[in-house]
């Protein structure tokens, strides 16, 4: 290899022989391929140092079990095959791989060895399966890392007290919320851009905040208050966030990331990737880690085959459930929990380990979800021992693991469970087998929460064998609405969990006759709701006002894929996303069914309403301002009386623009063709033939053969 020759070596020896490089031309020098005799190129970074950089192995894929029993020498392969046999199962332990080493004077072991996997990923996974593994009564096996060893040896033996940095005040994150049109913001995901609005719809516009092109690998997520903007990488996940637009505030970095969820407090971030295994014949890897928001630190992490975390979940990622994780009720975020085979592990976040350190166990349990707002799980076992053992349904009370309430139920073929937002219901919807067990039909189960030894109720449509299509509670109220039927056209009704005369009994409240809806939305504030038909029906749209029991008006987003409301419940978007080729956009209307908007976007991916946090009044100071809301709406009626005006003026302004562009484009070319007059009478030898009384109108008839060969034929055929 030749050696590198920089410029001023290059001059120094021109100097020396009498070269004058001026006078060569360097751009006519042909160098042999793949020669560059050692002459550096300015557009190349070349990175010299005095000694080749050596190659950093490190002892990440080393384990070191401690904790295992004292033997002497006619016990070691014993003892070695057993290790063997338990560390095998995890993944591949190289050849001379597994070493016990041995006290020369006693000649028995130390009671630790060191086991060398082929990767990292093998070693940490063996870590997490078998720290704490039970060999016997007295051998408890701890494992850790051989790098761990490196780490912890570094720990100075003198402590020193940490630096305090003086506190700067950091930004406000809640600022969006003191906009002064009370406008809601929205994201939205179309090509390459991310794009963050206002929806303006007194401007029937909406108004850009913030763009960036490539601001995601995969997809964007509010948090479930609407303080960050997450988005998703390879390399790890982001959120985004700040006084004015959108600042990094913190990175988590997590290879091959796929899938995230926050904590309903959004103090915690849960990543999630899969990995493929060493060995073909083993199941993905998967990865779990849990961070602190605001530090970005981990919490606690994860890990396993993807047939630890099959069960429940709604969203299939390489065989894997989601969200595996399921946050408990409140905004606290103090428990998490997910479901194994035959167990509820529930974990606390103070200790981010398992409530009383070990799991719930119930047998055969195949689902449970969380009260939206207590720290009380429903779970769902289905029927065993060929129906001897009925289904049940329970709720249990966390920490304690308290049973509250259980319902038996016989005969069943699936079960669902709907909690209301307030937690004051739960609906259990029940799948049945007839008498003959060749068909199914469905009952509810309602369970008052909040009342005295929660009282069940059963409720039956008026035909039981009609199909469930969609069931949904109304936000913050009492009712719920349900889509049943089995025509193309089916029915919506309505219930109530409280009436005028009896306070503790569902009663209905109307049914709505052969709808073209398959989807329930209702409205965040309650008592309005959409009854949506979407992919068969195309984008039907139905705005009902559930206290009038009236349809409000009716619409059509064709091809619609999603519909949300915003979280004020005063407008809904529709959207047609990516999934259909044509019309992708989304509209905007009022909560009433009035269409406000229309935006048009290629390659729409994503739309979604930024959420608010709950607000800070009193369910009293609520009140008083139902009571009083005349007085205030007089001052936000006047601003929408304004921005009518401003609109009309800007219309009136337009129109008028629109007109004078016109009248001034009509006299340039009247001018022109004023000016064109003595050239036209020139071509026409003197006559003016503009002038309309200068023309004579003459009738002429022109005859035209169409088809010769035609007229001869049927010529033919008369003579016939």
């Amino acid at each position: 290899m030749a050696l590198a020759i920089s410029m001023e070596g290059i001059e120094a020896r021109a100097r020396e022989l009498g070269v004058d490089l001026s006078a060569v031309d360097l751009d006519s020098i042909a160098l042999p391929a793949g020669e560059d005799f050692g002459i550096l190129s300015d557009d190349e970074e070349v990175l010299h140092s005095e000694d080749s950089p050596e190659l950093e192995m490190g002892l990440s894929n080393i384990i070191v079990v401690d904790n295992l029993p004292v033997v002497p020498p006619e016990k070691f392969d014993k003892l070695e095959n057993v290790i063997r046999k338990i560390y095998s199962q995890i993944g591949v332990i190289k050849e001379n791989g597994l070493w016990m080493p041995v006290n020369p004077e006693t000649k028995k072991t130390y009671g630790y060895c060191f086991i060398e996997y082929n990767t990292p990923q093998e070693a940490e996974l063996a870590r997490e399966k078998t720290n704490g593994y039970k060999l016997d009564k007295s051998h408890i096996f701890a494992v850790n890392l051989l790098d761990d060893f490196e780490k912890y040896m570094k720990v100075p033996d003198t402590w020193t007290p940490a630096e305090i940095k003086p506190y700067t005040a950091g930004e406000n994150l809640l600022k969006w919320l003191t906009d002064e049109k009370a406008r809601d913001q929205f994201v939205i995901r179309a090509g390459t851009l991310t794009e963050v609005y206002w929806n303006d719809a007194r401007k029937l516009a909406p108004e850009l905040v913030f763009q960036k092109q490539y601001w995601t690998d995969s997809f964007i997520q509010w948090s479930p208050l609407g303080t960050y903007l997450a988005t998703v990488h390879r390399q790890g996940s982001q959120v985004w966030g700040g006084e004015n637009g959108f600042e990094r505030l913190m990175r988590f970095a997590h290879p091959m990331l796929k899938l995230i969820d926050f904590s309903p407090g959004e103090r915690y971030l849960v990543t999630y990737s899969s990995h493929e295994p060493s060995n073909p014949r083993d199941t993905h890897r998967v990865v779990l880690n849990i961070f602190d928001v605001r530090t970005g630190k981990v919490m606690r992490d994860f890990k396993g085959s993807a047939d630890d975390y099959t069960t429940g979940g709604n969203i299939g990622v390489s065989g894997v459930s989601w969200p595996i994780f399921r946050w408990g009720g409140g905004k606290d975020d103090k428990y998490f929990a997910r479901l194994g085979k035959n167990i509820i592990s529930v974990y606390e976040t103070n200790t981010f380990s398992l409530l009383d350190k070990k799991s719930l166990k119930v047998e055969n349990v195949v689902d449970f979800s969380w009260s939206p707002t207590d720290p009380i799980i429903s779970l769902f076992v289905p029927e065993m021992g060929g129906g001897n053992q009925p289904a049940r349904v329970s709720l249990v009370q966390i920490p304690g693991k308290e049973e509250l309430r259980q319902k038996n139920l016989f005969s069943v073929s699936d079960c669902k469970m709907y909690w209301q937002n307030s937690g004051e219901y739960l609906a259990v919807q029940v799948d049945r087998y007839t008498k003959t067990k060749k068909s199914t039909y469905t009952g509810f189960e309602l369970f008052r929460i909040k009342e005295r030894d929660i009282p069940i109720e059963v409720l039956e449509l008026e035909n039981k064998n009609d199909k469930i299509i969609a069931f949904a509670w109304e936000p913050k109220g009492h009712r719920f609405a349900i889509i049943h039927g089995d025509g193309p056209r089916p029915d919506v009704s309505f219930y109530t969990m409280r009436t005028a005369n009896n306070t503790n009994r569902v009663s209905k409240l109307t049914t709505l006759k052969a709808k073209q809806a398959n989807a329930l939305y209702w409205s965040p504030a309650g008592r309005f709701i959409v009854l949506a038909g979407l992919k068969g029906f195309n984008g039907q749209l139905e705005f009902y006002n559930v206290d009038e029991l009236e349809t409000m008006a009716t619409g059509e987003h064709f091809m619609a894929t999603d519909i949300m409301w915003d979280p004020t419940g005063r407008y809904l978007a529709t959207a047609v996303t990516s999934v259909h080729e044509m019309e992708n956009g989304f509209q905007i209307w009022s909560f009433n069914g009035k269409h406000l908007y229309k935006v048009s976007k290629d390659h729409f991916y994503q739309f979604i309403w930024r959420p608010r946090p709950p607000s800070l009044l009193t369910p009293e100071k609520e009140e008083e301002i139902s009571r009083n809301l005349k007085k205030y709406s007089k001052k936000y009626e006047q601003e929408d009386q304004d921005a009518f005006n401003q609109l009309s003026e800007q219309d009136r302004k337009r129109r008028t623009q629109l007109q004078e562009e016109w009248d001034s484009w009509v006299a340039k070319w009247k001018q022109m063709h004023e000016e064109e007059r003595a050239y036209r009478m020139e071509l026409r030898d003197g006559e003016a033939s503009d002038e309309e009384e200068e023309y004579e109108a003459k009738e002429v008839e022109v005859e035209e053969v169409v088809d010769v060969r035609q007229e001869v034929l049927a010529f033919d055929q008369d003579q016939e």
